[in-house]
């Protein structure tokens, strides 16, 4: 079948690798003993035939730029970047060959919004125009430190907060939700992140909890009023995470950044393993692909909250989604300064997102996607380049 060329015809694709600063040492608790003083991203642009640019970045390094110019590059080409439906499964079979690339469904998107003149969001039936997020914390600190942090939170605006549980002993994770409930009562949410859902024994360096030990801690954490645990266990234990969520009340299992494809949350679903799903645009499934999941989960009584913890570009794909779906929950948003305060994830882009008054993020109403890059800084911190 001849093709015909249009404004919205795919020319090329160019990436680049950023090695980007954060202001001070920063160690992960899904990382433990790794100091980081840097983050990877590859910035991806798709050009067309109008000069319609879409942009995404992956948060890997040159492995992922390789597998789009091998693997995507060459089925793209000549393609119709409007028609994002008709190239998802090119993004699902270079997974086959190489690192996951769902995040090129973000630049064909953010072209259609601006064919279109409209954000994606509203292109999607926008159900909101802000969504409420929550302080995502990413290193595990004392109850003490922690109520420091809460009291500065709560003076920016977060109404909600999570925190990280790595430490050997549980119980000293414990005593910082202790401590918070006792500081602040309710006036903020708590969330648990327990990084369990690596299916290697202690990966990232913290212990394995087996399901005893996650439903006596789940046990605690709803007697403490926490909103979610999330991956308690291994992402592919279907039955485990179902046994667990059957012994609970109010506590919601929260889970899915570690699963790919609409299949596998399809199984998740199925065998009423979460309350919340938190797929990522960029590392779980094409944005638009999410909303399908969103549907299913509705369907189920589900909620949506997405992991974002990538970079700016990916944060700003999962708003438009959430902002797009009537399950939304809890939207994710890094922040744990002095080693990654919010800004770290966006330094590419001219506006970086930051909460209202009111602890929300207003979704961006210009076309696409809705931000800028800051090009002297991307081309100060490029390391790579392809295409």
């Amino acid at each position: 079948m001849t093709r015909v060329s249009t404004a919205t015809t795919i020319t090329g694709i160019t990436s680049r690798v950023l090695d980007l600063p954060l202001p001070s040492e920063f160690r992960p608790a899904w990382g433990r003993g790794s100091v980081q003083t840097t983050f990877f991203m590859t910035l991806v642009e798709v050009h067309t035939e109008g000069g319609i640019v879409g942009v995404t970045a992956a948060e890997a390094r040159s492995e992922v730029a390789v597998a789009i110019d091998r693997f995507v590059t060459p089925h793209l080409l000549g393609r119709d970047a409007a028609a994002p439906e008709q190239l998802a499964p090119i993004f699902n079979d270079a997974e086959i060959l190489g690192p996951p690339v769902y995040c090129m469904e973000v630049a064909l998107w953010d072209i259609a919004g601006k064919a279109a003149g409209m954000p994606v969001a509203k292109m999607w039936g926008q159900n909101s125009d802000r969504v409420p997020v929550y302080c995502a914390t990413g290193e595990v600190r004392s109850a003490e430190r922690r109520v420091e942090d809460c009291h500065r939170i709560l003076d920016e605006g977060f109404r909600a907060v999570k925190l990280r549980f790595h430490s050997d002993d549980p119980r000293d994770d414990i005593d910082v939700v202790e401590a918070l409930r006792k500081e602040f009562g309710e006036r903020l949410a708590i969330m648990v992140d327990a990084n369990q859902a690596g299916l290697a024994p202690g990966f990232g360096g913290h212990l394995q909890w087996d399901f005893h030990t996650a439903l006596e801690i789940a046990l605690e954490l709803e007697r403490l009023g926490v909103t979610w645990l999330e991956e308690p266990l291994p992402r592919s234990d279907y039955g485990g995470l179902r046994r667990l969520r059957d012994r609970l009340g109010t506590l919601q299992l929260a889970g899915g950044e570690n699963n790919h494809g609409l299949h596998e949350f399809k199984v998740l679903i199925d065998h009423g393993c979460y309350d919340v799903l938190q797929p990522d645009a960029v590392l779980s499934e094409g944005v638009y692909q999410l909303r399908k999941i969103a549907a299913v989960a509705e369907a189920a009584g589900l909620l949506m909250a997405p992991h974002t913890w990538t970079n700016g570009i990916g944060l700003l794909a999962n708003l438009h989604l959430v902002a797009s779906i009537p399950n939304a929950s809890w939207f994710e948003f890094p922040h744990d300064p002095p080693g990654w305060p919010a800004s770290a994830l966006s330094q590419m882009l001219v506006e970086k997102p930051w909460i209202d008054r009111d602890g929300c993020l207003v979704v961006p109403d210009q076309p696409g996607f809705g931000f800028g890059l800051d090009e002297e800084l991307i081309e100060h911190y490029t390391v790579e380049r392809t295409g």
